[in-house]
């Protein structure tokens, strides 16, 4: 059992140990987080990482990050969403992911748990600028919202949106509040607490700006309600 967990990391000298074991534990690989680490630092655990895994992910990157990556074949980066990305295949996404989002501002947020439930292998359509203030957008589709498996709601502001589409919608949500908003929204905080306190039966609630996480959650109720169908 020692020996099996060893072989399961990789060490990246001078930058840390790589869980090249987690796609086959838990089915996901693991992810870059690109914030606060160097470009060269990244451009190492990424290059390592291509090495045992068909999808590589770095989050929250910038493009001094993606600079030392660009010349790979089939590499991408995805600025708003603060994503580089890079998949040996792709396959036939599975199931369906919608991704609603509040206002344009949100729409960073928004691609991220897009490109991220995208990249593990779901299918996803992503809707824009259906917030409360023009309700009757969101109202209009609610035979749309049920053809998912599972819908991610991204919304700053006062949060409201996952507690109006978590009351319309049979499948699972899982919200996430934004730091959009005036200064008493608190940088996210007060969209956070709404969601928190949704009386909305069925949703779930991510960290703020966490379009990563809600799409990797996602991903993972897809697959599952996917495998229960089959």
């Amino acid at each position: 059992m020692q020996e099996s967990t060893k072989s399961s990391f990789v060490e990246v000298p001078g930058v840390g140990k790589l869980d090249v074991g987690r796609v086959k534990r838990r089915g996901l690989p693991e992810v870059i987080y690109s914030e606060h680490k160097t470009p060269s630092e990244v451009e190492r655990l990424f290059s390592e990482l291509m090495n045992h895994s068909p999808v590589v992910l770095a989050t929250r990157a910038s493009r001094e990050h993606f600079e030392p990556l660009r010349a790979i074949p089939s590499i991408e980066y995805h600025e708003r969403a603060r994503i580089i990305r890079w998949m040996a295949t792709r396959g036939e996404p599975i199931g369906l992911v919608k991704v609603l989002c509040a206002g344009t501002s949100d729409i960073p947020v928004a691609q991220e748990a897009a490109i991220t439930a995208e990249s593990f292998g779901s299918r996803v359509e992503i809707i824009i600028d259906v917030g409360v203030a023009g309700i009757d957008r969101i109202l209009s589709m609610r035979e749309e919202l049920n053809r998912a498996a599972v819908l991610v709601v991204v919304a700053g502001m006062d949060g409201a949106l996952p507690s109006v589409v978590g009351g319309l919608a049979k499948v699972p949500v899982i919200a996430v509040p934004t730091s959009t908003g005036y200064g008493a929204s608190f940088g996210g905080v007060s969209a956070l607490l709404s969601m928190i306190n949704s009386c909305s039966p069925g949703v779930s609630v991510v960290n703020i700006d966490n379009g990563f996480g809600a799409g990797y959650q996602a991903h993972v109720i897809n697959a599952q309600s996917r495998r229960a169908c089959d």
